[in-house]
């Protein structure tokens, strides 16, 4: 680890154009579990694709008791070292863009740029109407569920949803390419806390791959990438980040 370590600082102060993409690892630190490990929410939850939120009222009420409810837990996270670390490092302009597939919301209260940040699959902390297309912040919505409405519905009577990508709902286009071209140009690539197996967004790793970018994955578990990638490192992102982070700062 300690050589990888070194060598992956070392590259990201030399980078003119470094770019990272995060998953549910990073958060977990924070106390929001991921979705795919063991004991990860997928153990416990079928998620409703977008198809059945819109056509079932039983599906509707079955995504907001998961959703309702794990609100708390993220609403009341706060983001970790890791975070931290990547908001410094972004900070002193050594990041050119993050990409995450996170909808906690933690990347922009770490202090992170928003300029240079895109959330891929949406947010937690607001929602929109259906119907009419409204967005507003989650807490209105949020106060109805709690309040006993099963389905929290706009003014309009259309349903409020979190203002996440579900399942069967495709991603912003303009994110999207944006999201490509940055890897494409990248010198540095950093795969965080993500098992880089979603897609389409996990292609950034073949992009940046292809175009002679030095590729860094850093998880704790297995990824279809680990045999590609110019390193791979399985410390606790919230010990690995602040560590880098100090040698590249220095």
């Amino acid at each position: 680890m300690g050589r990888d370590l070194a060598e992956l600082a070392q590259r990201w102060r030399k980078a003119e154009n470094a770019v990272v993409l995060t998953g549910a690892g990073l958060s977990t630190a924070s106390g929001i579990p991921d979705f795919r490990s063991p004991g990860g929410r997928w153990e416990r939850y079928q998620p409703v694709t977008i198809q059945e939120f819109t056509s079932s009222e039983e599906s509707r009420r079955e995504y907001w008791s998961y959703k309702g409810e794990t609100w708390a837990v993220i609403s009341e996270a706060q983001p970790n070292p890791a975070h931290l670390a990547l908001a410094s490092i972004a900070n002193a302009a050594r990041i050119e863009l993050l990409v995450t597939q996170n909808v906690d919301g933690l990347h922009e209260r770490s202090g992170f740029p928003v300029d240079r940040l895109i959330n891929i699959h949406g947010s937690d902390s607001a929602v929109t109407c259906l119907s009419c297309n409204r967005r507003e912040p989650r807490a209105h919505a949020q106060a109805l569920w709690e309040s006993g409405h099963k389905i929290p519905l706009c003014e309009c009577g259309g349903p409020w949803k979190p203002a996440t990508i579900s399942f069967g709902q495709g991603l912003i286009e303009t994110d999207l390419n944006k999201s490509f071209e940055a890897a494409a140009a990248c010198d540095l690539f950093v795969a965080a806390g993500t098992s880089l197996v979603v897609g389409p967004i996990n292609e950034m790793f073949s992009m940046a791959r292809r175009t002679g970018a030095y590729t860094a994955i850093i998880t704790g578990s297995e990824t279809p990438f680990d045999g590609q990638a110019s390193c791979k490192i399985e410390d606790p992102l919230e010990q690995i980040l602040p560590a880098i982070a100090d040698r590249v700062l220095a």
